[in-house]
């Protein structure tokens, strides 16, 4: 078991070094606990909860592999070269179309009861 603890730790490290070091996590933790917060307010199934949440933890996930992708990348070739960009790119890319469906996904879900919340 101490093992295991000591894993959890450093992953904890590892997304507390995430959100520290990285203007994206920020933006994408903020961005976050404002769906929770207008979640909270509407009358949102545990269904649309469940997606929300499961969202919410792909783009982290995604963030925080790019992040490490990135460190690697600068640590194994620290001159400029063209496959070390295409990886960061690539990487990049994926977090974009994880938030863009984030984006996506949280209007269809918090779109019509925020609209009803705000007209009724």
């Amino acid at each position: 078991m101490p093992k295991f603890i000591r894993s959890l730790s450093f992953a904890y490290s590892g997304i507390v070094l995430a959100v520290r070091s990285q203007r994206h996590m920020k933006i994408h933790a903020a961005a976050a606990a404002i769906v929770c917060l207008i979640g909270a307010m509407l009358p949102l199934t545990r269904l649309e909860w469940a997606v929300l949440l499961l969202t919410i933890t792909v783009v982290f996930s995604l963030e925080m592999v790019n992040t490490a992708i990135e460190y690697t990348v600068d640590l194994t070739s620290p001159d400029i070269h063209p496959l070390a960009k295409a990886a960061k790119d690539v990487a990049a890319g994926a977090v974009l179309v994880a938030a863009c469906m984030a984006v996506i996904i949280g209007l269809l879900i918090l779109g019509p009861p925020l609209w009803h919340f705000i007209v009724d």
